[in-house]
């Protein structure tokens, strides 16, 4: 019997990643940073801009995401989004011109609390990544 879980996430341009065996994933869910155990209950929830750690055993790999959706069912973890990277592997300048753009969309005087609060997220977890 397996010890862990299947983790697949996708995003527009392709399978980002299917990996079988994983320990643990945290995930940025709206209702906070979400730890998902093998045998956890099924669970459907939306994602909003931060870190997606993913556990296999002593291995921890993370990745950006700005927003989507996770699915957790007969311990198979599907996260679809519409934008994300390996933190690890990502040009720094990428980060910074994602930055820049957000900082510049949140002082706009048109947008919704909603989407401010989105930005505001994005805008903290990017510059945390940046400093790295």
């Amino acid at each position: 019997m397996s010890e862990g879980y299947k983790i697949e996430i996708v995003n527009p341009e392709r399978s980002f990643l299917s990996k079988e065996g994983v320990s643990e994933v945290v995930v940025p869910a709206f209702e906070g940073d979400m730890g998902i155990l093998k045998d956890h209950i099924s669970i459907i929830s939306f994602l909003k801009p931060g870190i997606i750690r993913v556990f296999e055993g002593s291995n921890e790999e993370t990745y950006y995401v700005e927003d989507g959706i996770i699915e957790f069912k007969d311990n198979c973890l599907s996260i679809l989004t519409s934008n994300i990277f390996d933190i690890k592997k990502v040009d720094k300048s990428i980060v910074k011109n994602a930055l820049a753009k957000a900082e510049q969309d949140v002082e706009k005087t048109d947008i919704s609390d909603q989407k401010k609060y989105l930005l505001d997220q994005k805008i903290e977890v990017l510059k945390s990544i940046s400093l790295n």
